[in-house]
């Protein structure tokens, strides 16, 4: 088989496979919305704006609690002239909008963190190669020193020239020099 019979088989497949109605058990639910009638009053309240002082005195209320109880509802719905309905609907999309602004906070706060950490680290790196490149110095030094020494290392110290290091190089023995931690110690750092 070519590959154009190919392409041709698989695409009357799948266009047989799509036009084929579901099963009877598997049918579509079409949902519908259901339509009130043009006098109806409902219809009136939910289309009815806010006026600012109603605003007001639900974010006011909002403050306090972020969840409504029934009676709560029903005493703000008949302080404010509105229907239960459009105070619980308020809410409920105030409380949308108050929990994407938390997670909105958080997540500056997180990225806020995350950089402070980015920085810290590479500060963190550059200090570990400053000291990557003072104990290869310092382990240069210690080759040097421990090369020229002959039977009495105070001679071969006051010959290199590193007389004061030396006293402090003194306090390790050669062959015990366990890392960047004994050599931070010895120098103070």
């Amino acid at each position: 088989m070519t590959h154009v019979e190919e392409k041709m088989l698989l695409s009357s497949l799948t266009s047989e496979f799509y036009s084929q109605t579901p099963p009877q058990g598997e049918a579509k639910v079409k949902r519908r919305r259901r339509k009130k009638a043009r006098g109806d009053v409902d219809m009136e309240v939910k289309k009815r704006r806010l006026t600012d002082e109603q605003v007001k005195f639900l974010e006011l209320n909002f403050g306090e609690e972020k969840k409504l109880e029934s009676g709560r509802k029903m005493h703000l719905a008949s302080e404010l002239g509105l229907d239960p309905k459009q105070v619980s609907v308020w809410f409920q999309n105030r409380r949308a909008r108050w929990k994407n602004k938390q997670m909105e906070e958080d997540y500056m706060k997180l990225k806020s963190m995350h950089d402070s950490v980015v920085v810290e680290k590479c500060h963190l790196e550059n200090e570990v190669l400053k000291l990557k490149k003072r104990l290869e110095e310092a382990e240069e030094l210690i080759k040097r020193i421990s090369g020229g020494m002959g039977s009495s290392p105070s001679s071969s110290f006051s010959n290199n020239g590193v007389e004061g290091e030396a006293d402090q190089l003194m306090y390790m023995s050669e062959y015990s020099y366990n890392g960047l931690m004994d050599w931070m110690c010895l120098y103070g750092v």
